[in-house]
């Protein structure tokens, strides 16, 4: 008779599969939000110059936005797949299928750079960041509770929300050097947070647009429409008390905001399914802590020696990440 092998053979099943799957499309996921974040900060070193060179910040983001719809409004008839998605979108919200407030995304970010554009020449970028960020990493947790965003309700698991209370002291930690700066007018601390919280908001609707029409680019767009009108109207509103350009660049990259908006914007719609609110937002500000340090020693903005604590936050807010991307059970209540 034939021996029967006592070694038995490993089986995967379904079940392990499906787990390794999703770990990594999580793994994937943060690396493409971090390479959204280092777009961001790409984005805003460019439109900062451009609001410093029109005299006009708000206006500056304007053109941003602006260019930004204009390159996606030239590329709908070229893609088949972005028309169909468009066409998605419009019946759903007709038919009463799909929400017309998961279109209103880009509302978010015309938050952002207006409170940005009101608050930064009084309270300076590094209490404007502190503000956004603490915004978005809290309201990310209660997004990702209430299942806002297509990943459905993520738990507050204590992985998660010590990642978060960590990236709130990496950012804290790598501007301390210029937290100080700002004494008065610290009420004003309210606009960025409502715009760190709506950019969470942003992140997740997004999210919702591009799972109905199955094109980040088409999410990219519903966004770029609604944040342009937006800002084109506060814009507006501007001019009655005065203001307006005064004199346009010749330096033409620093009109292709538009463009590096378009790929973060697209890149978090569409893996946000895939880390949840929160923890795309935690990669995100890493991605923006390192696109910074590598600004600062690239093409600064000005010569300040890069800061120790800048570098020690940034490696804090990457273990935050690595942290609040471990998948843990939550306790049943």
């Amino acid at each position: 008779m034939r021996r029967m092998s006592t070694a038995s053979a490993t089986v995967i099943t379904p079940r392990d599969q499906s787990k390794k799957t999703k770990g990594a499309e999580r793994a994937i996921g943060i690396g493409l939000a971090v390479v959204s974040g280092l777009a961001m900060a790409t984005q805003s070193r460019v439109n900062g110059q451009l609001g410093v060179e029109l005299h006009d910040s708000l206006f500056a983001a304007v053109i941003s936005f602006g260019g930004g719809l204009v390159l996606l409004l030239l590329a709908v008839p070229f893609s088949p797949k972005m028309r169909e998605g468009v066409r998605a979108v419009a019946h759903g919200v007709r038919e009463g299928r799909f929400s017309p407030w998961y279109c209103l995304g880009g509302v978010g970010g015309a938050t952002y750079v207006a409170g940005q554009s009101v608050t930064v020449s009084v309270l300076g970028v590094a209490m404007f960041t502190v503000g956004v960020v603490a915004g978005q990493t809290l309201s990310g947790l209660a997004v990702d509770r209430a299942g806002l965003g297509p990943a459905g309700p993520q738990a507050l698991t204590w992985t998660r929300v010590l990642g978060a209370v960590l990236t709130l002291v990496a950012v804290a930690w790598s501007l301390s050097g210029s937290l100080g700066s700002a004494s008065s007018g610290l009420w004003l601390l309210v606009l960025p947070l409502v715009a760190g919280a709506l950019m969470a908001v942003q992140q997740a609707v997004n999210g919702r647009v591009n799972a109905w029409s199955g094109s980040s680019l088409t999410a990219a767009l519903v966004n770029f429409v609604a944040g342009t009108t937006v800002l084109v109207l506060a814009w507006l509103v501007s001019l009655a008390f005065g203001g307006g350009p005064r004199e346009f660049p010749s330096n033409p990259l620093l009109y292709l905001g538009g463009i590096v908006g378009i790929v973060f914007i697209a890149l978090a719609s569409f893996v946000v399914r895939w880390t949840g609110v929160l923890l795309l937002g935690l990669a995100t500000i890493a991605g923006q802590l390192i696109g910074s340090v590598l600004i600062d020693l690239i093409a600064p903005a000005h010569p300040a020696k890069l800061a120790t604590a800048t570098l020690g936050g940034t490696c804090l807010a990457l273990a935050a990440v690595g942290i609040a991307a471990i998948s843990t059970r939550p306790r049943k209540a």
